[in-house]
């Protein structure tokens, strides 16, 4: 099975899904988005296939989210901004022949492989 995984190795969810997949015998394609950071039409279809809107997929816990003050922009702004810091993306979206799912939790990730 194909799989691509956009990874941050320091995130401890994206290092176990990264982990997950190898456990089911699947190697990805690893994107490190914050040193090939995303275009918006990657954005786009990432998160329509995923089921999400940007706001869904905004990592809140990262303090450019309060910084940008994130729920008050609209969904083009927020792409733009998201485009412009990686760093906002929840992490990790997984890919594969299954579908797209954002894995947090981890279990989502059951769903695509």
């Amino acid at each position: 099975m194909a799989a691509t995984i956009y990874h941050n190795p320091r995130c401890s969810t994206s290092r176990k899904a990264l982990d997950g997949l190898r456990d089911a015998g699947i190697e990805p394609t690893v994107v490190k988005y914050l040193d090939e950071p995303y275009t918006r039409a990657q954005l786009e279809k990432l998160f329509a296939d995923a089921g999400l809107t940007a706001h869904e997929a905004a990592r809140r816990r990262d303090p450019l989210y309060t910084e940008l003050d994130v729920p008050s922009l609209t969904e083009d702004q927020l792409l733009d901004a998201m485009v412009e810091h990686p760093i906002l993306v929840e992490r990790p979206f997984v890919v594969t022949d299954k579908g797209t799912r954002l894995a947090r939790p981890l279990a989502k990730l059951d769903e695509i492989i």
